[in-house]
């Protein structure tokens, strides 16, 4: 397997110290793991400085799916925060690069992603919801985003806005920018600690400084292969409890289980080849030649995450139906993965075009 820039004893310190405790509340109660999220900055889990970009890949990997294999939602915060940091790393606006870049690689400022509705867009299944109207040194923002995860009072976050038919740019801004309304959602069956806002811009003035690309069309194209492919783990790390799950329940009765199938040899062969896509994808010098394989990858991962949770949930019995259970949460995340933009259903259709 390759090797990995990531500290593994340290990232499994925090995990141990810092959201282990929390997974419960987290998941049941809404509550956002951010200091989780600050001190993974502070121990350096999100500075680019020096890395090689195949280097940097295979750490955010390895961060995404050693932390889903404990909880999800956590991960997908962490998602978010990178797909964030993504796009700014891309960016050539020198404010972007040299003053809110390292503050949200130091974990000092958290980033959001509210670019679901531009995937849609550029995946020709909506409309641009956001209009941006060209002011002195900036634009104003107008419209609405039902979903913008990883968000918090003082985060900032990454959107998407027309300015006319032929031209959209992407920015980023703080939440509480003047104009901007935003109301917490928590009324979901899994990643209810995921700082999910609905965000509506009432004139909402951003600056230039705040652009991270005057020509959004072309710059998408670059940043998205990144965000499905970090996607990827997610699926891993839930994968990978569930068969350990499946272990843990054949060593207790071993006789009792020979009847388990697919068996957990099976399972664990598979996830094993996924995981050795998605770091052979991650290897690439350009992710942008490899889109498709991408999309293949994140649709196989997401269908093995629900045969791996449902398995898993078969095979514990009972005990998966008791509040607070690890398997039940995980049939629930694997759910979320599959309905996460782009979701199964949008995948399934893409390829299935294809073949015809």
């Amino acid at each position: 397997m390759i090797s990995t820039q990531i500290d593994k004893t340290v990232l499994g310190q925090i995990i141990q110290e810092h959201l282990k405790p929390f997974i419960q509340e987290v998941d049941e109660v809404g509550l956002y793991p951010k200091r989780f999220l600050n001190i993974l900055g502070e121990n350096g889990f999100f500075h680019s400085t020096s890395l090689p970009k195949g280097s940097l890949r295979y750490r955010e990997i390895d961060l995404i799916q050693e932390t889903a294999n404990y909880c999800m939602t956590s991960a997908f915060t962490e998602w978010c925060h990178l797909a964030a940091l993504t796009a700014l790393r891309l960016s050539s606006n020198p404010f972007i690069k040299n003053d809110l870049l390292p503050a949200l690689e130091l974990g000092e400022i958290l980033g959001g992603t509210g670019l679901s509705n531009a995937l849609k867009y550029y995946a020709g299944l909506e409309n641009i919801r956001l209009k941006a109207e060209r002011t002195a040194g900036g634009y104003f923002l107008t419209g609405s985003l039902p979903s913008v995860s990883n968000l918090d009072d003082d985060h900032w976050f990454v959107i998407v806005a027309s300015q006319n038919e032929e031209k959209r740019i992407i920015g980023i801004l703080p939440l509480n920018t003047k104009g901007l309304i935003s109301e917490k959602k928590t009324h979901f069956i899994g990643l209810k600690g995921s700082g999910t806002y609905s965000c509506s811009f009432d004139h909402v003035f951003i600056p230039d400084d705040w652009i991270i690309s005057q020509n959004a069309d072309t710059f998408i194209q670059k940043v998205r292969p990144f965000l499905v492919l970090y996607q990827i783990p997610l699926g891993i790390g839930v994968s990978h409890a569930a068969i350990q799950s499946l272990k843990d329940i054949y060593s207790r009765n071993s006789e009792g289980n020979r009847s388990l199938k697919p068996k957990i040899q099976e399972l664990s062969g598979e996830l094993e080849s996924l995981r050795n896509k998605t770091y052979s994808h991650a290897g690439s010098t350009d992710l942008s030649s490899i889109w498709k394989d991408i999309l293949l990858t994140r649709l196989e991962m997401a269908k093995f995450t629900l045969k791996a949770t449902h398995t898993d949930m078969l095979f514990s019995g009972g005990q998966s139906y008791i509040q607070g259970n690890d398997t039940f949460r995980r049939i629930r995340e694997a759910y979320f993965l599959v309905n996460l933009s782009p979701t199964i259903k949008q995948l399934v259709d893409l390829f299935s075009k294809e073949v015809e």
